[in-house]
């Protein structure tokens, strides 16, 4: 594994570590400002993964697929960021507390209408990576060194409209309820 694929792997870690230890503060040590604070942390990982990815380019690298993960990995933690963190928060507070509401399923048109916001989502992830890579593949400006960004963008737009279509068809055919047994 090379260097920088190591280094996106640290930053997921890195992500989802962050929301543990904000959650963890917040509900567990009663510290709701602190808690607040560590999980303000969160967009310094993007930074960091965003500046060494683009430094390691300027200095000769060739892009590789751990290259164009990191736009990838920064539009989404930027458009999902949020709704990931109040995912975790919901659960970790049903789940680990015992003190909040536990998290609903979605069905009908409820479901589909939050699929497909899902979905609008991704298109801003989509946005703000392909817009990331665009800018690198200017500002390298050398074909062969980020080839691998092209391929990136045509698997990235293929997922897009595959998510969309996937939501879309919760329109049509709405996710029932689960029956349980008794």
């Amino acid at each position: 594994m090379n260097w920088i694929a190591a280094i996106i792997i640290a930053c997921e870690i890195s992500f989802w570590a962050v929301i543990l230890a904000g959650l963890v503060t917040r509900y567990l040590f009663k510290k709701k400002k602190l808690g607040l604070f560590i999980l303000a942390l969160i967009p310094l990982i993007d930074l960091t993964l965003f500046i060494v990815t683009a430094a390691d380019l300027y200095r000769g690298a060739t892009a590789t697929v751990a290259h164009s993960i990191a736009p990838l990995y920064i539009g989404i933690s930027l458009a999902f960021g949020k709704s990931m963190i109040q995912w975790a928060d919901e659960r970790f507070q049903y789940y680990v507390t015992k003190e909040g509401p536990k998290p609903i399923r979605r069905t009908g048109y409820a479901h589909a209408i939050h699929s497909m916001k899902g979905s609008l989502r991704h298109v801003l992830a989509f946005a703000i990576g392909a817009l990331m890579i665009l800018f690198v593949v200017w500002y390298i400006n050398t074909p062969e060194q980020t080839a691998e960004y092209q391929n990136t963008l045509k698997l990235w737009t293929l997922i897009l409209i595959a998510d969309i279509i996937i939501s879309a068809s919760y329109f049509i055919w709405p996710r029932t309820a689960r029956k349980h047994s008794e």
